[in-house]
């Protein structure tokens, strides 16, 4: 579960942030997680479980924020949602555009005391 390794570095990340601003608790983990970031939100939420014990962050709540994925089709010139994997522009049919948004998966923001 490569699941754990993302979430090992965002709370350090995290703890590394807090401590720097003076917390000794950390009490919500805010993160954006775009839907073309190749994670999994069930297994990222108990990768947060396992490895946040131990730690400063060990009472935090993980809040996930949701990034929709944006693809930019450069023959046509616009941006588009994209129906499927494939993402295929909706005007000319070209396949496997640009993905501009949605391969997030960052933190957004700290509750620390």
């Amino acid at each position: 579960m490569h699941e754990v390794g993302l979430m090992r570095n965002i709370l350090d990340a995290a703890i590394e942030r807090a401590t720097q601003e003076g917390a000794h608790h950390i009490y919500t983990v805010e993160i954006r997680l775009g839907e073309a970031a190749g994670v999994a939100e069930e297994s990222l939420e108990q990768a947060f479980e396992i490895v946040k014990k131990d730690t400063i962050a060990e009472m935090a709540h993980l809040q996930i924020n949701h990034v929709p994925t944006v693809s930019y089709c450069p023959n046509c010139n616009i941006e588009f949602q994209p129906i499927d994997l494939l993402y295929e522009c909706p005007e000319c049919h070209q396949p496997y555009c640009e993905i501009r948004q949605g391969k997030e998966l960052e933190i957004a923001s700290l509750a620390i005391s």
